[in-house]
């Protein structure tokens, strides 16, 4: 009929691209693996991700970059004031008192990633380690302790 449109659709014809053919990439003799040309390497693998206390996710080597940092401020508020009666001291007393200093940073380090912080555990820490020294006042012991671990856990609140 004259007015009506056609039900049909129009032939669609497949056009086929031409086909090139792609480049043999030389082998070494020595390699056995073959290479394709579509493949990419990356320089750089991905970084495994550890789950943080807060529920966040970040790359391992920013933790372990942050807890390196965090351990050397820990440190350097454990030796405040302590250089005096470090250098008193006999070198056993000396290379023990280091060595345990060395354990309660790493043990303190360890408590502040958690996400609930114990103060009086920490002050503990602090404590054992500071009996190390030779003839120390018990009330100067505590006071110091104390001390140290507020500055500790204010270091975590920022």
């Amino acid at each position: 009929m004259p007015g009506e449109k056609s039900l049909e659709q129009p032939k669609i014809e497949k056009v086929e691209s031409p086909k090139v053919p792609q480049e043999k990439i030389p082998v070494p003799e020595n390699r056995t693996e073959k290479i394709l040309p579509t493949e990419a390497k990356t320089s750089e693998a991905p970084k495994p991700l550890v789950k943080t206390g807060e529920g966040n996710i970040v790359a391992t080597s920013q933790a372990q970059a942050y807890q390196k940092q965090q351990a050397t401020a820990i440190d350097n508020i454990l030796a405040e004031g302590l250089n005096d009666i470090y250098l008193k001291m006999k070198p056993a007393d000396q290379s023990a008192f280091k060595k345990k200093g060395e354990e309660t940073v790493t043990k303190i380090n360890a408590l502040l990633s958690q996400t609930k912080v114990k103060v009086s555990k920490i002050v503990d820490l602090i404590r054992r380690w500071l009996q190390l020294i030779p003839g120390i006042n018990k009330f100067f012991l505590e006071q110091e302790a104390k001390i140290k671990a507020d500055k500790i856990i204010r270091l975590k609140d920022k």
